[in-house]
């Protein structure tokens, strides 16, 4: 279950990087207040006929071992729980579990 996550994600991340010129263009124009009104609903109909994944807001940063969606630490990838297993047992370099 949790690859079939992480695929859906890795495909709006995929989608959200091929849109994103377009998407920052008619967001530019929907908001210019030197513009026509007409010309600004034009650019906003446009934003709202993309395809819906192709927004970064709804990329979720996901576990690449879980597919757990909450607590990843960005620069490992991988959630706080799988973390502290790997930082127990020693396969991550630089990383050790503290005790005291």
């Amino acid at each position: 279950m949790s690859e079939k996550r992480n695929i859906r994600d890795h495909k709006r991340r995929l989608l959200a990087a091929k849109y994103e010129l377009r998407r920052k263009l008619y967001k530019a124009f929907s908001k210019d207040p030197d513009l026509p009104s007409d010309m600004r609903d034009k650019h906003r109909y446009k934003l709202s006929k993309l395809p819906r994944n192709s927004s970064f807001a709804r990329v979720r940063n996901r576990c690449i071992s879980t597919g757990r969606p909450r607590s990843v630490y960005k620069f490992f990838r991988i959630s706080r729980i799988v973390f502290r297993g790997l930082a127990s047992r020693g396969p991550l370099m630089g990383i050790k579990k503290s005790s005291w």
